[in-house]
């Protein structure tokens, strides 16, 4: 999967639901060759994941920018802590303003959110792990951003990793006819995870040789027996109403991953703003 064509084909997307045919503010008022320099504070606390992506959006509109991050994609930063300066085509500022901040906004707050879910894990085994439920379309931000901030990457579709949940077994006529169709039907080299509600299920999974285990809506207490029988045979996931509070608890049942939707399904936005510094200097032909 090409995601640069991914990222390229929404950056086209936003550019004409937000400017189609032009800025009639902007190009009333701000001369054609006019430059100037924005930047971009932090106006909370935060892990900053974006500026690649802006980047692009910026070059769109100017592809001979000045381009000046202070930090890097997965710093911390302060409230107050200059992010970036971009020396650009005062037009081009003002184009690309809204839709850079949605995007830097966006994931700078997924990556500060999962930043302080992965503090909570700190001295356990257990790994953090994101989940589908993102925005449609935005995908692929999304889950770079669950990156910057600490976390690890589940499957990114239905196409790179096979997930039997309950209505795959379901209409298979269980765990072990599930496993079988799958085995049959792709190769080895696919791993395959299969969700589980108890500790027969569990059973069922481990003899079938499933690759990961998942833990669905389970109390700690079953959680832990399902990974004393699962014994390191498989990798063990834990997921359901995965909450910040609940983290430590679920580690110490010693599953290797936890899974959070709340990640990327119930965003919000990293506080940043863009100010326009300098006034505007004729652009040198």
């Amino acid at each position: 999967m090409n995601y640069d064509s991914l990222i390229d084909r929404l950056i086209d997307l936003a550019i004409e639901e937000d400017i189609a045919t032009g800025d009639i503010s902007t190009d009333a008022i701000i001369p054609e060759h006019a430059n100037a320099i924005a930047e971009m504070t932090a106006k909370a606390d935060g892990v900053i994941s974006g500026l690649e992506i802006i980047r692009r959006v910026y070059e769109r509109f100017d592809d001979r920018l000045g381009w000046e991050p202070l930090v890097a994609d997965g710093d911390a930063v302060r409230k107050g802590d200059i992010i970036l300066r971009v020396h650009a085509n005062y037009r081009a500022l003002l184009l690309a303003e809204r839709l850079s901040l949605n995007i830097l906004q966006r994931m700078s707050g997924i990556a500060t959110a999962t930043a302080a879910f992965v503090k909570e894990l700190e001295g356990t085994r257990t790994r953090l792990l994101d989940t589908r439920k993102t925005a449609p379309g935005l995908r692929v931000l999304d889950k770079m951003a669950v990156r910057h901030g600490g976390g690890m990457n589940h499957r990114m579709g239905l196409y790179d990793m096979v997930m039997l949940k309950d209505n795959h077994i379901k209409i298979a006529g269980g765990i072990p006819n599930a496993m079988k169709a799958v085995r049959v039907n792709l190769p080895v080299s696919v791993k395959v995870e299969v969700e589980t509600t108890n500790l027969d299920e569990v059973r069922q999974a481990i003899e079938c040789g499933a690759d990961i285990i998942m833990f669905d809506n389970m109390s700690n207490e079953m959680m832990a027996e399902a990974v004393r029988l699962v014994a390191g045979q498989a990798k063990t996931e834990a997921s359901g109403n995965m909450s910040i509070e609940r983290l430590k608890s679920v580690a110490a049942t010693g599953v290797d991953y936890i899974s959070v939707g709340a990640l990327t399904h119930s965003v919000k936005a990293m506080d940043i703003s863009m100010n326009i510094l300098s006034k505007r200097t004729n652009a040198k032909n």
